[in-house]
């Protein structure tokens, strides 16, 4: 999917009531002029409430990095003494 296409269907959704579930989109879509390729683009998403057309986007186009890790990684044990010494935890 090319996110300048996605960028056009989030322009022609503008003005749509949220949320919104996938056919009230289409819907809109339609009224506004939306091209083949964009209504096929709302047919594909999962039927379920969007509540901003960010999250539209975000079905059809992942733009936020996946999380590596399952679980949260270990600390690490301190690299060595703090900046300054002992004087880093006296007061003055």
């Amino acid at each position: 999917m090319e996110p300048a296409s996605v960028a056009e269907l989030q322009v022609l959704l503008e003005g749509v009531s949220l949320p919104a579930e996938r056919a009230s989109l289409m819907s809109h879509a339609l009224r506004e002029g939306a091209s083949g390729e964009q209504i096929a683009l709302l047919q594909g998403l999962p039927e379920r409430q969007y509540d901003t057309i960010d999250e539209v986007a975000e079905e059809l186009v992942q733009v936020q990095p996946s999380y590596e890790h399952e679980v949260p990684h270990s600390p690490r044990e301190e690299s060595g003494a703090p900046p300054g010494g002992d004087a880093y935890t006296q007061r003055r």
